[in-house]
């Protein structure tokens, strides 16, 4: 027995302090989510990359706005939202402890303003992802100047450069249609004018 309590005393403990002290988790360890919103550009990435449904967006266009919401309780810390997201809004945390007294308290919310249509006036996209697009060009070498003459574009929503497209196609091939008939006027018109000249004048020759 004394050789045990010896031995005890020379190992020390084998066991944690936690959690009466912190716990050190290994490198890499996937906890918590982390999220800023302020660099969330509202794309979407993370909810629709996130296995468990941990991650909605409900857009209101009604009010114009989308909301970005993180359950908690859902979350099976698989990091793909980490890998997805554009600008590291999102990162996964070394942080474990995620009891709560009140479940709405797994819950994290951001709400974002979307920009409406120029054309119609429907929002469409969240405007910090549309600035984001728009200083990623930018960054890519396209001078500002032109990056802002192209904000019209980028201010439209999709169904409205579709149609845009469609009257666009029309008025091209209406254009083409004229150009033919007219073409095939002018052809029979020569086709008419040529048969109502005798052979002897069509072949460059002189009556005798």
């Amino acid at each position: 027995m004394l050789k045990l309590f010896k031995t005890i005393l020379k190992v020390g403990d084998t066991t944690v302090k936690y959690p009466f002290k912190p716990l050190e988790v290994s490198h890499g360890f996937r906890g918590k989510p982390q999220y800023e919103a302020a660099q969330c550009i509202a794309c979407g990435a993370c909810t629709m990359a996130c296995p468990a449904n941990a991650l909605t967006m409900e857009t209101d266009i009604a009010r114009g706005t989308r909301q970005w919401q993180l359950f908690l309780g859902r979350c099976i810390f698989c990091g793909r939202c980490e890998e997805v997201c554009p600008t590291r809004a999102i990162v996964l945390s070394p942080e474990f402890e995620l009891a709560v007294f009140n479940k709405a308290d797994l819950y994290q919310r951001a709400t974002f303003t979307l920009t409406s249509c120029q054309q119609c006036q429907r929002p469409f996209a969240p405007k910090k992802e549309v600035d984001y697009v728009m200083a990623l060009l930018i960054h890519s070498g396209v001078s500002a100047e032109d990056v802002e003459r192209q904000r019209p574009h980028f201010e439209t929503c999709p169904e409205c450069k579709r149609q845009h497209n469609i009257i666009g196609n029309s008025n091209i091939a209406m254009k083409s249609s004229i150009s033919m008939s007219n073409s095939i006027s002018i052809n029979n018109s020569i086709s008419i004018n040529n048969s109502m000249i005798p052979n002897h004048q069509c072949e460059g020759g002189s009556h005798p």
